[in-house]
C-alpha cells in the first residue's frame, strides 16, 4: 500500500452555545453538529523522509490559496501527531482536494486533519483505535474529532466530548459562501465583549426532538448560534444574506458556526433551488453551495475510487 484516500465532511452547527470564557481561554460548549454532503478527499501517500509535503485543489472554492502548505496545516501536525503516537516516521505527501469552503464556518481544516489521521493510520498499518484517533483528534482542536464520526451529535466540554443524537429524516441546505473568511479567535473575542455575563450553555431538548423526528419546519425554528450576534458586528453585511435566505422561503436561517458561511434549511430539493437562486440574484453573497444530511464521517475510499 503506497496511497490513501480518505472522504470526509463539512459541518453546520445546529445549535451551538457558547459560555463564558474559561481560565484556559476555551469556552464551554453545547455544539451540535450535523455532517452535510461537502466533501474534501484527502490522500496521503508515502514520500521519502522529512517534513511532510502538502498539495491542494480548488474543487468548489477558489480560495485555496489561503490553505497554508507548511507545518502549520492541520493536516500536516496530525500526521506528525500519528507518527509520534505510532513511533513510525512521519513521511508522506498530503494532498487535499477540497470542496469544503476554505475559512468558511464549515470546519474545512479540522475535516482534513481528521481525514489525515484516519489516512496515515491506516497506510502505516499503525492499528489506533477509534477511540485513540478521537484522543489525537482532540488535541489537534475542539472541531477536529466530530469528522472521524459523522452524522449528527452534540460536542460538550470545548466541544470535543461527542454524543451521537438520531437524525430521523435527511435535510436540504443551501449555504451562502462570503468573499473573505472570518477569524474564529476575533468573533469568540467579540462575544466576550458583548457577553460578559454569558450563562452556562444547555442543550435545547425542542431542537433534538425535531432532529429525531426527521421534522425539518420544527429544526428550523429551533437553529440558534451565540456567536451568530458577534460574527454580524464584525460583518454586518451578512444581516442581509440571512434575511434574502428567509424571503425565499428557508425554513431556518443561521450563520454557520464562527461564519462567514450563511446556511439555510430548505423544504426540499426544489425549496433549496429556489432559495439558491435568490441569494444569487440578491447579490449578497459571493456563491451558494447546496447539499443534505446527515452523512457518514471520514471514510477510506478504495483505491479505484481515490
Amino acid at each position: 500500500m503506497t496511497a490513501v484516500t480518505v472522504r470526509v465532511p463539512a459541518k453546520v452547527n445546529l445549535q451551538l452555545a457558547v459560555g463564558p470564557a474559561r481560565e484556559d481561554g476555551y469556552h464551554d460548549l453545547v455544539n451540535v453538529f450535523h455532517a452535510v454532503s461537502l466533501f474534501d478527499e484527502v490522500t496521503v501517500t508515502r514520500a521519502e523522509p522529512g517534513p511532510s509535503r502538502l498539495s491542494v485543489a480548488g474543487g468548489l472554492d477558489s480560495h485555496t490559496a489561503r490553505v497554508p502548505l507548511d507545518g502549520t496545516n492541520l493536516a500536516a501536525r496530525a500526521a506528525e501527531l500519528l507518527a509520534r503516537e505510532a513511533g513510525v516516521e512521519a513521511a508522506v505527501s498530503i494532498h487535499l482536494a477540497k470542496a469544503i469552503p476554505v475559512a468558511g464556518g464549515m470546519a474545512g481544516g479540522s475535516a482534513d486533519a481528521a481525514a489525515t489521521l484516519v489516512a496515515c493510520n491506516t497506510l502505516w498499518r499503525a492499528g489506533l483505535s477509534d477511540a485513540d484517533l478521537h484522543a489525537l483528534a482532540a488535541r489537534l482542536g475542539s472541531d477536529v474529532p466530530f469528522p472521524l464520526l459523522g452524522g449528527s451529535a452534540v460536542g460538550t466540554g470545548r466541544g470535543e466530548h461527542l454524543t451521537p443524537m438520531p437524525c430521523g429524516g435527511r435535510f436540504t441546505w443551501v449555504f451562502a459562501l462570503a468573499e473573505g473568511g472570518l477569524s474564529t479567535a476575533a468573533v469568540f473575542g467579540e462575544y466576550d465583549r458583548l457577553r460578559p455575563d454569558a450563562p452556562r450553555p444547555e442543550p435545547d431538548p425542542s431542537l433534538a426532538a425535531a432532529l429525531a423526528a426527521g421534522d425539518a419546519p420544527a429544526l428550523g425554528a429551533a437553529l440558534s448560534n451565540d456567536l451568530q450576534r458577534a460574527a454580524l458586528s464584525l460583518r454586518p453585511e451578512l444581516r442581509r444574506t440571512l434575511d434574502a435566505g428567509r424571503a425565499a422561503g428557508a425554513l431556518g436561517a443561521i450563520v454557520s458556526g464562527s461564519g462567514p458561511t450563511c446556511a439555510f434549511l430548505a423544504a426540499d430539493g426544489a425549496a433549496a433551488g429556489e432559495i439558491a437562486a435568490a441569494l444569487a440574484e440578491s447579490g449578497h453573497c459571493a456563491r451558494t453551495v447546496q447539499a443534505y444530511g446527515d452523512v457518514p464521517g471520514a471514510t477510506v475510499l478504495p483505491p479505484s475510487a481515490g
